[in-house]
Formats: C-alpha cells, sequence, structure tokens
C-alpha cells in the first residue's frame, strides 16, 4: 500500500492515496498504520478518494471533486479534521491531483473551501456555533468550559489563574457528560499568552486567511495557547478545528463575534479568523515522507 506521511503544527496523518476507491478501510487496518511503534505511527488517516468513488460525498458535498476521508488513530470514523484539511489539500497539490489555487473539498461536515496563497493553505469552514457550557474533569479537578460545534464537537475549558496550563495530565482522557456529549468530545485547555503587565499582547498573524488574503503582520485580536485531549486519538500537538473552537471562545470574551486569533499550539502555530459567515485556519502543511507499507504486518 503506497502512502505519504504529512502534519500540520505537529498534527500528523497517514495519507493513503485511493482516488477510485479500489481499497477497503477497516477500524483495524487504521489503527494498525497509525499504531507509533508497530505501524506508520500518526493522529489519523487521510484516504484520497474522488467523491465519485465514495458513498458518504453524495450526501455531504457532491460538487467537490476529492472526498477527504478521515479516520481517527482507534480506526474511528470522523467529520472533520481543520489540520488534515489542510494536509490533504498539501498532497493534492504536491501530487498533480489539482493545481488550485482555490479547490473545494468534501468532507463529513460539508464543503470546506482551501486557498493556496505563496504557497500558504488556509481553509474556510463553517463558523463554528457556541452553546451552553459543560464541564471537563481532570485529576479530580472540574473545569467549566463552552461546548462549541465545528462540523465537530469541542469543549473549550479556560484554565484559571491557579492552575499551569503544562501541568495538567492529559495522559487519560478528561472526565465529562455522556450524555451532552454522546458521541464524544475534543477537550482544549486554554490561557491568554499575555504582556508583561498581563495585558493582551498584539502578535503578528501568520499565514493567508479571511476574504480579503492575507492578514500579514497586522496584530491579532487575541492570542492564547492551548492544549488538546482528541476523542479517539488521546492528546495531539495540535487540532485545527479545535483552535477554531478555542478562537471563538476567546473573541466571545472580548465582546466580539468576529476577528483574528494566534492560538499556539504544542507544534507550532496556527492563525484563526472569523467572520460573519465563516471561519478560516492557517498554518503550516508539510509532507515529510513517502513509501510503501505492507497491510499484512500492521498489528491487528
Amino acid at each position: 500500500m503506497q502512502f505519504t506521511k504529512g502534519h500540520g503544527t505537529g498534527n500528523d496523518f497517514v495519507i493513503i492515496p485511493d482516488p477510485d476507491g479500489g481499497l477497503t478501510l477497516t477500524p483495524a487496518l487504521v489503527a494498525g498504520l497509525c499504531d507509533r511503534r508497530f505501524g506508520v505511527g500518526a493522529d489519523g488517516v487521510l484516504r484520497v478518494i474522488r467523491s465519485a468513488a465514495h458513498p458518504d460525498a453524495a450526501r455531504y458535498a457532491p460538487d467537490a471533486e476529492w472526498f477527504m476521508d478521515y479516520w481517527n488513530a482507534d480506526g474511528s470514523v470522523a467529520e472533520m479534521c481543520g489540520n488534515g484539511a489542510r494536509v490533504f489539500v498539501r498532497y493534492l497539490l504536491a501530487t498533480g491531483l489539482t493545481d488550485g489555487p482555490e479547490l473545494p473539498v468534501a468532507t463529513r461536515a460539508g464543503l470546506v473551501r482551501a486557498r493556496v496563497d505563496r504557497g500558504e493553505i488556509s481553509v474556510r469552514m463553517r463558523r463554528p456555533r457556541l452553546s451552553e457550557g459543560a464541564v471537563a474533569r481532570v485529576g479530580g479537578r472540574d473545569f467549566a468550559g463552552t461546548a462549541v460545534e465545528v462540523g465537530n464537537p469541542h469543549l473549550v475549558c479556560p484554565v484559571p489563574p491557579d492552575v499551569r496550563l503544562d501541568d495538567l495530565d492529559l495522559t487519560r482522557a478528561p472526565g465529562f457528560a455522556a450524555a451532552r456529549f454522546p458521541a464524544g468530545v475534543n477537550v482544549e485547555f486554554v490561557e491568554p499568552v499575555g504582556s508583561p503587565s498581563g495585558s493582551p499582547e498584539p502578535v503578528a498573524a501568520a499565514g493567508p486567511v479571511g476574504a480579503a488574503g492575507p492578514v500579514g503582520a497586522a496584530a491579532t485580536d487575541a492570542h492564547v495557547r492551548m492544549r488538546v485531549y482528541e476523542r479517539g486519538s488521546a492528546e495531539t500537538l495540535s487540532c485545527g478545528t479545535g483552535a477554531c473552537a478555542v478562537a471563538a471562545v476567546a473573541l466571545r470574551e472580548r465582546g466580539r463575534e468576529t476577528g483574528t486569533v494566534t492560538v499556539d499550539v504544542p507544534g507550532g502555530r496556527l492563525t484563526v479568523t472569523i467572520e460573519e459567515a465563516a471561519c478560516w485556519l492557517a498554518g503550516p502543511a508539510v509532507l515529510v515522507a513517502a513509501g510503501e507499507v505492507n497491510p499484512t504486518a500492521l498489528p491487528r
């Protein structure tokens, strides 16, 4: 089986080319590919398949040529992955399957539009929808948060001043109300990045975002750090849709509904621009290796 390995701010993926739908992915095969000791190793699998060859595509976005068939590391199917979408587009460009500079991609969360500008890739997703509060539990302590839907479910929890973000134990899944999130939830823990005086620090945005194109060196409206525990993948170095959820909460805390937020993740930096009807995610998308894997040698 041919594969390519890529990542977006350390959120890494095994990319499987299957344009005409000749392969059969199973939960066991996906989990074996993502195993970091006995497989290739990744947070998830991106199958590159034409929309016409996948039954789910017609249901979600039939007009896009390509469908991002995304699977979590544990073999479960996911609706959407923001970093994955950008890496998916990078692969399409690198292999000549498309030439940009703008292209639609079908996902289980609907249509995503990608933009390529000076080698950078940003994706336009649905605007995050904030709803009622909820609670995550880590290390015997409850963290109040906000439920956010970005095509997939998130719970954004600000870290109180007496807790260091880096000290949270995310080696196991945070507790949450299963009745509130029956399909599971990605949990983000967030703290502001401030100047020495404690006030929000203006920072330069990176990457092309927003309908008008690149933000350039303009100061963003907020700057935060986050860690994330992703359902089906455990703690990851980055989560694109999670960054969008975090940005929406950060803007609301500042009395805003739109704006640009810099989100630092353990694997790097993402820039999120929230508009009236959409959300743009920008950051690096890198392909690091390509080769062959023997499926029969993977753990089952």
